[in-house]
């Protein structure tokens, strides 16, 4: 058996200093907060599975601008190897009458006490990491993601 790390992409998306994240119902686990994030698919880029990401779990249409940084990160809890793709961007919709992935409580704006204050429900350590880097002013271009059909 070939071992290969879980690929994710998460949206950071900042808005009159609040921050787009959702609940989810992680059954083991009850509510965490996360980003609008998910796993890639086949036949996807970085870039795509973002936006769908973001419109599925939150119902905003997500244009990606910079990519914050690629994390690697072992859940011991579910013995997984995460590598995630954080990208920011902005949100230029949002469809009220979109239901919402299988999972997601809701989606909601969050200034960073908030975040904080939930920080023992944050869904991993990538959450505030992505964010504190995304306010360090990490950015990077998006071409530096290349994706062959």
């Amino acid at each position: 058996m070939i071992w290969k790390p879980n690929v994710t992409v998460a949206a950071v998306i900042e808005q009159n200093g609040k921050y787009l994240l959702v609940e989810e119902d992680q059954q083991e686990l009850g509510m965490q907060l996360n980003q609008p994030a998910g796993h890639l698919e086949p036949n996807e880029s970085i870039i795509q599975a973002s936006i769908r990401e973001t419109l599925e779990e939150t119902a905003y249409t997500f244009i990606p601008q910079w990519l914050i940084g690629i994390y690697q990160w072992h859940s011991r809890a579910a013995d997984t190897t995460f590598l995630r793709f954080a990208l920011s961007g902005i949100v230029t919709s949002f469809d009220p009458n979109r239901t919402l992935d299988t999972g997601i409580l809701r989606a909601a704006w969050f200034d960073l006490d908030e975040i904080h204050q939930r920080r023992n429900c944050h869904r991993s350590p990538l959450v505030m990491q992505c964010i504190e880097d995304y306010l360090a002013g990490k950015r990077y271009p998006l071409e530096i993601l290349i994706h062959y059909e």
